[in-house]
């Protein structure tokens, strides 16, 4: 199927996905065009056996999508204009794909949802956060995507130039630096921090990742090198999205397959976001393990099995806990969240989202502080309008 980020819709019957290619309960496309109905019709039956082009506008049209040669599923259809209309079929790629297919076999053109939300959005910002709100995985993180929807980022933006605008570039400089160091959580708002669990063998960690994520996902087992390989879950702790992933102990070994499980989960530690350090209580602190935490300073130190010693009084810099009976774990959550999510939101903050977002604030600050006033004013436009839009201006 032909894809095409400039399609003229009074030429051609335009076919998007708005809904992620994933897994989902209702998969949404949208057919737009003068010959969107016609596109359509072509497959769908109505169930009150009435043409399509007979219902109202924005009704709502129970009925089935017919696929050549007999297959086909039952939908929803809604006609949003005379040249526009959705079909709500089953979530998932299969029955999606099949559906694109039908219609680009009779002629219409498949387009990039990203250029869906550029036509249908009043700006640049509002057009990616629609995008990211498709992509956000806990209500926390859809409320501060869809407040930069809502334009909270957009207006921020546009203070910031009328500030340059006046010459009071210090206040401009101010607002963007605030605007960075909210870039971190932005970021995340669609891509979970990934928290991996580290330390020697038979400490504790796959036991550890279960208790926290409340179901199996690591085999346990009391032999030392049980996790060979890099084991990853998702999950959320206080609204924000985690993925934590649980590695093989950390020791010397002469087991090819467990040398390769700590070399990966060493390589792992540079990549991660946060790496829990955890260490077993029941047993007595020795020169390896100090040197293992010197070699991680901003790891979060953990101390596991404390139920079966009290090592709270030992070492104090660490989250004391016990997978077995669940001691430890609430704080050990509380802890992760505020290791990664460094500084409260209010509602309705600006927040950056996007790596494009996060570049130009970052540049037009660079050229405020080099005295590049216009050069700023020019970024900070063509972030809200898009960079292909401010161009042709």
């Amino acid at each position: 199927m032909t894809r095409n980020r400039q399609v003229e819709l009074d030429a051609v019957c335009v076919a998007t996905r708005l809904t992620p290619q994933s897994r989902g309960a209702v998969a949404v496309i949208a057919v737009e065009g003068t010959r969107a109905t016609e596109c359509v019709a072509r497959y769908f039956v109505s169930a009150a056996g009435k043409p399509l082009a007979s219902f109202p506008l924005n009704r709502i049209i129970f009925g089935r999508w017919e696929q050549p040669g007999g297959n086909g599923e039952e939908i929803v259809v809604c006609r949003t204009s005379e040249s526009s209309l959705e079909v709500n079929c089953h979530g998932g790629i299969a029955a999606a794909r099949a559906i694109m297919n039908a219609l680009a076999a009779d002629g219409a053109v498949e387009q990039f949802p990203e250029s869906w939300a550029t036509r249908h959005s009043g700006d640049s910002i509002e057009a990616e956060a629609w995008l990211a709100l498709a992509e956000a995985r806990t209500g926390r993180t859809a409320a501060i995507l869809l407040n930069q929807y809502r334009g909270a980022l957009r207006r921020a933006i546009e203070v910031t130039i009328d500030e340059l605008t006046r010459g009071e570039s210090t206040a401009a400089g101010q607002r963007l630096a605030v605007l960075l160091e909210r870039s971190d959580i932005g970021l995340h708002l669609t891509k979970p921090w990934r928290v991996v669990f580290a330390g020697p063998p038979n400490v504790g960690k796959s036991s550890l990742m279960n208790c926290l994520l409340g179901y199996q996902r690591s085999i346990v087992f009391d032999q030392p090198g049980t996790t060979r390989d890099l084991l990853s879950a998702p999950t959320a702790f206080d609204g924000w999205s985690m993925e934590l992933t649980d590695t093989a102990g950390l020791r010397e070994s002469e087991d090819a397959i467990e040398v390769e499980g700590v070399s990966r989960a060493t390589s792992l530690l540079a990549e991660a976001d946060l790496t829990v350090l955890v260490f077993d209580a029941t047993c007595d602190w020795d020169t390896q393990q100090e040197q293992l935490l010197a070699r991680n300073p901003k790891a979060l130190p953990v101390i596991n099995k404390c139920d079966l010693r009290d090592a709270a009084s030992e070492a104090t810099q660490f989250v004391a806990t016990s997978a077995l009976t669940g001691i430890g774990i609430a704080e050990l959550m509380q802890q992760i969240v505020q290791r990664l999510v460094r500084r409260e939101l209010a509602p309705g903050d600006a927040v950056p989202f996007t790596p494009r977002q996060v570049q130009t604030i970052a540049s037009a600050r660079r050229a405020i502080e080099d005295g590049q006033i216009p050069s700023a004013i020019k970024a900070l436009k063509n972030l809200i309008i898009g960079e292909e839009a401010g161009a042709g201006k």
